[in-house]
């Protein structure tokens, strides 16, 4: 059995698999609604616990609210080693788009939400993710207010750890100026790769780094180089990208995500896979786009 790329602890307390699971994509088409298929989206839950993942990415704003309720649906009462990792800071607008929701009462109100729609007493990570009024990113601001609402919730017992999204060096030592930091959400990935000094910082002082997007996002990866080392190992170009995800940095977490049963298997195979020194080379050749 895999071990998914082994394990990293979260805060010094909560181990997890570093290949994860995103669960973004059961929602409906736009990340809005109810999943298309119910029924699958509960057995892709319940397949990934079963193949070992300890690592879920949620938002109680996928959907709005339709993802979590699957979640609780499909895992709860949740297995002791099973963690999840929710983000507050954006809402859904009536157009589908991802205002940012920054005010105290905005990000009270969405830990609460969280809560009960996952069916729990307290999140074990919560994510402050940072964007403008149209959800555009990265943002010039400071973090120290809403971020001090995040930490003040974790004082009150109603989350264990904290982390950020869409933030800059500067703005994750802000973050930790007010509360200890244990994972940073960044877009990040083979084509996209302008985090890279911020994963080494990551990796060298303890914190998770977390790529949404691993695999492209709504703009799957696509490149000649990435098809040519798939085919020399015998792998599919996004496990391959997935693999080169792992072998980047020991805190890298991956979160892929998917509402299909054989993409689960295929996103879980990618743990396995070993990238020799002349694939990567040529990885490394498709650079920052």
């Amino acid at each position: 059995m895999s071990d998914l790329g082994g394990t990293f602890s979260l805060g010094g307390e909560l181990p997890v698999t570093r290949m994860g699971y995103g669960a973004m994509q059961l929602a409906g088409p736009g990340v809005w609604g109810p999943p298309k298929d119910h029924g699958t989206a509960v057995a892709v839950l319940r397949a990934a616990v079963e193949a070992g993942v300890t690592h879920i990415d949620t938002s109680d704003y996928y959907g709005p609210h339709t993802v979590n309720a699957v979640i609780k649906e499909a895992l709860h009462p949740y297995p002791e080693d099973v963690h999840l990792v929710t983000k507050v800071g954006a809402r859904r607008s009536e157009d589908k788009g991802w205002p940012a929701a920054l005010s105290a009462d905005e990000l009270t109100q969405a830990v609460h939400d969280n809560l009960r729609n996952l069916g729990l007493d307290a999140l074990d990570v919560v994510n402050l993710r940072l964007s403008d009024a149209t959800g555009g990113y990265p943002v010039a601001m400071s973090l120290a207010e809403p971020f001090g609402v995040l930490a003040e919730l974790r004082e009150k017992g109603l989350i264990r750890h904290l982390g950020v999204s869409h933030v800059t060096a500067e703005q994750l030592a802000e973050a930790r100026a007010i509360a200890p930091v244990v994972c940073v959400q960044n877009q990040y990935n083979l084509a996209h790769r302008e985090n890279d000094a911020l994963v080494d910082q990551c990796a060298a002082e303890g914190i998770a780094f977390v790529p949404y997007f691993p695999l492209g996002g709504f703009s799957p990866l696509q490149s000649g180089i990435l098809d040519d080392c798939a085919a020399r190992l015998g792998a599919t170009p996004m496990q391959v990208a997935l693999a080169w995800l792992l072998q980047r940095s020991t805190s890298m977490l991956l979160i892929p995500g998917t509402s299909s049963l054989e993409h689960l298997r295929h996103n879980l195979a990618a743990a396995d896979l070993a990238l020799p020194a002349d694939v990567l080379a040529d990885l490394d050749r498709i650079g920052v786009i």
